[in-house]
């Protein structure tokens, strides 16, 4: 049968969920996303992912600054869906909405529940240095992330895997899980099971203070943290009074004080080992390769990022 769908989500992961339900045989009655917000330091407006491409298709969408309760409830009530699918929406449905009758609230999460529930499941599994991380899909309770799963899928993680290279590939995955999904709930074959609330370990959001750089961490850890921030929000260390994000490095055997620079090319010491930054971002600048960053800024072999000595 075709479900009639009520979507809700906001970043660039949930808009290849969105796409693939709007390109099978269901019905998407509406969207809901995160308001419109200011970004940049133009403070120019701008519409989330999914609010963008939902107009692009022609789907109605509505974005609540307040999730308020009763209105809420009411509007939901009154469109009857039989299937609410949430991905990464940015806000806690109240146990009120979720107790609607005969509509079934389902998650799109970023990992193998119970593992990382929470925020920022993509960012935490990449600087814990998780071999691999998945996709969940679970039936939404009150509590965050906590719902019984009805099936997952494995990705691999690489010590070179990115931020943005991780979403794209779990979102892709997302895509297909949610249509087996649906499959499996319309020949009524869905079995739900609970997850173990004693091995979950939580993401939380990712805070500014985490962004800077910590050379008294080995050199793994660094190389984990630049990949698990890259593009968005970046990790970054301060040079000569500016703050560079660094885009791309790589791990290299070598030995000095955290925050040594050890060489022309880049290579930055940590507690153990080293880093060669081969890509970077000079505050207010373009990302350039070290390399071509070199070719107009000096280094000072020998000197301490941490000291300026």
């Amino acid at each position: 049968m075709s479900f009639k769908i009520l979507f809700m989500g906001t970043p660039n992961f949930a808009v290849p969920i969105l796409r693939a339900l709007h390109n099978s045989k269901h019905k998407i009655l509406e969207v809901y996303t995160q308001p419109p917000q200011k970004k940049n330091r133009g403070q120019q407006i701008t519409s989330s992912p999914v609010h963008q491409y939902s107009n692009k298709i022609n789907l109605s969408v509505r974005h609540p600054y307040t999730f308020n309760t009763q209105k809420e409830y009411e509007h939901i009530k009154k469109i009857k869906p039989d299937i609410v699918i949430v991905v990464a929406y940015g806000k806690i449905i109240p146990s009120k909405i979720l107790s609607l009758e005969n509509t079934l609230f389902i998650n799109v999460h970023a990992s193998l529940l119970p593992k990382w529930r929470g925020a920022a499941p993509i960012q935490r599994a990449i600087m814990n240095l998780d071999n691999e991380t998945g996709v969940s899909i679970m039936k939404i309770v009150p509590k965050l992330d906590a719902g019984p799963v009805l099936i997952n899928s494995k990705i691999k993680i690489s010590k070179e895997t990115t931020q943005d290279e991780l979403r794209d590939e779990m979102s892709k995955l997302g895509s297909k899980l949610i249509l087996d999904s649906l499959d499996l709930i319309d020949k009524g074959e869905e079995i739900f099971i609970d997850q173990n609330d004693k091995e979950a370990t939580y993401a939380k959001k990712i805070s500014k203070s985490e962004l800077k750089i910590n050379w008294n961490v080995e050199a793994k850890l660094v190389i984990a943290k630049i990949n698990a921030l890259n593009s968005n929000p970046g990790s970054w260390f301060e040079l000569n009074g500016s703050r560079i994000k660094i885009i791309k490095a790589i791990e290299i055997k070598a030995k000095g004080l955290p925050g040594d620079i050890l060489n022309k090319d880049f290579t930055i010491a940590c507690s153990k080992n080293a880093i060669r930054i081969l890509e970077l971002k000079k505050e207010g600048k373009n990302t350039v390769t070290a390399s071509e960053y070199l070719k107009g800024n000096k280094l000072k072999v020998g000197s301490n990022i941490l000291t300026n000595v």
